[in-house]
């Protein structure tokens, strides 16, 4: 095949990314500055961002291993758009690190290049590749500030139970190329690939789905999710709950809208069971928790189990419900973690994460508590706010399919979700006299990060007020 003009423009947004990793590790080579690295990896980030929103709307382009299509242009827009919270977040939080802090901007370039190039696989080759790339760079990431116990024991859980995953993911490639012969994703598709295979196409759907689970925390392969969470640097944590679950969610999405065994009514019960499994367990383990950033690790967990419903119920609306809730949960867990980055910042040790380093936050930053309680009402669902939006279409979605018993696992789940939700509410507003907590600093609303949290709590509360434009953006996917 012979690459074209179109190709290069499609490409375009990945080659920047890829370039701006280059120029960030020459400069760090040249002279290190903190200031400098964090400037360059933005405006990589947002040239990349700004074509891609050039690029909406225009005819797909594939070459024989990426696709570039309105799902790929608007996961790119996603992760670039986490991506630069990330970095907005990191700059503040590490000004306090006593160890390098460029390499850290490094790591989230050549992450999210990973990410994008995941994304938009339609072959095993690069589905690989860019879980890889985009795995490996956040070992690092999770166990940046590793002079403290649970930074580096959250990088080398990571490390060991991400590389289980990708065994799993690894030993299904290698069985559905036993059986088909074919590692790209339209050629396996017509191959009919886990139908008429016996036990070797089973077995790689399977293995495939084990590994993919892995990265999501699905129940039972979430074990990991609340001590990575917990130990691992805030704006670490914050690309990993958004940047690294987006990529890897649409991965699956693709492999089931595309993929006959994906779509058996075997493999849709198995993941209907692992859906109402997941939301329920999920929010049932954060009712235990004094600890902010793992109640917020359990959420995540619970979130994706009420997004594996759009991949079980076969509907027209089954891609625009996971594309709106996956937007409604990325603004909410951005503005969470990053209120947890602020407060953490600059770097003094170990992130804010108990919740009563948040008691009486509304007394001391009252603003900073304001996009802490929109992001909870947003997870936890309520009207007005943009996760009611993506709760509505999760739930019309199995009202439409007429799974009845995931209707009720939802409602239950969401019922239990308000409960420790408004806890973290109920919290910022208690005061008692000698107990320990955490405070922003003074200036935090006039940081770049401080704009930031600022403006995703306003889209939370605009998107669950007016989400004309976000439905009208997801329905062409």
């Amino acid at each position: 095949m012979t690459l074209t003009l179109s190709h290069l423009q499609a490409l375009l947004p990945v080659i920047l990314i890829s370039a701006s990793a280059i120029a960030v590790m020459l400069g760090i080579a040249w002279r290190r500055n903190h200031g400098g690295s964090a400037l360059g990896t933005a405006i990589g980030l947002n040239l990349a961002l700004i074509l891609v929103i050039f690029a909406l709307g225009n005819e797909p382009v594939d070459t024989p291993l990426l696709t570039i299509d309105s799902l790929t242009l608007f996961s790119w827009v996603l992760i670039l758009v986490s991506s630069l919270a990330c970095g907005t977040m990191a700059h503040a939080y590490l000004e306090g690190y006593k160890g390098p802090k460029e390499e850290f901007y490094l790591l989230l370039l050549t992450a999210t290049a990973g990410a994008m190039v995941l994304v938009a696989s339609r072959h095993l080759a690069t589905l690989f590749f860019g879980l890889e790339l985009l795995s490996m760079p956040l070992y690092g990431m999770l166990a940046y500030s590793f002079r403290e116990r649970r930074s580096l024991e959250a990088g080398v859980k990571y490390l060991v139970l991400s590389a289980a995953g990708t065994a799993f993911l690894l030993f299904g490639m290698a069985f559905l190329y036993a059986q088909t012969g074919r590692l790209d994703l339209p050629g396996l598709a017509a191959a009919g690939f886990g139908v008429e295979g016996g036990i070797i196409g089973l077995t790689g759907t399977v293995m495939m789905l084990v590994g993919l689970g892995f990265k999501l925390s699905i129940v039972p392969f979430h074990l990991w999710t609340p001590d990575v969470y917990e130990g691992g640097p805030g704006p670490a944590t914050l690309f990993l709950a958004s940047v690294s679950k987006l990529a890897v969610f649409v991965v699956l999405l693709r492999l089931v809208i595309s993929a006959p065994a994906f779509q058996g009514d075997w493999i849709r019960e198995l993941l209907a069971v692992l859906a109402l499994v997941t939301m329920l367990v999920g929010n049932l383990l954060a009712l235990q928790q004094s600890n902010l950033k793992r109640l917020l690790g359990y959420s995540s967990i619970a979130h994706f189990g009420y997004l594996l419903v759009s991949l079980v119920v076969t509907s027209n609306l089954a891609v625009e419900t996971a594309g709106v809730y996956l937007v409604t949960y990325l603004v909410a867990t951005l503005a969470a973690f990053g209120v947890v980055t602020l407060v953490s910042s600059p770097y003094q040790g170990e992130d804010a994460a108990a919740l009563h380093n948040y008691r009486g936050l509304f007394w001391r930053r009252p603003y900073l508590s304001a996009v802490l309680t929109v992001s909870m009402l947003s997870l936890a669902g309520i009207p007005f706010t943009a996760g009611f939006i993506g709760k509505f279409y999760i739930l019309a979605l199995a009202v439409e399919g007429a799974r009845w018993w995931l209707v009720g696992g939802i409602i239950a789940a969401s019922a239990i979700g308000l409960f420790y939700y408004l806890r973290v509410m109920v919290t910022l507003f208690l005061v008692e006299p000698g107990m320990r907590h955490r405070d922003a600093t003074p200036n935090w609303g006039l940081q770049a990060g401080g704009l930031v949290v600022i403006g995703l709590a306003f889209l939370v509360v605009v998107l669950g007020l007016y989400p004309t434009p976000l439905i009208n953006w997801t329905a062409g996917l």
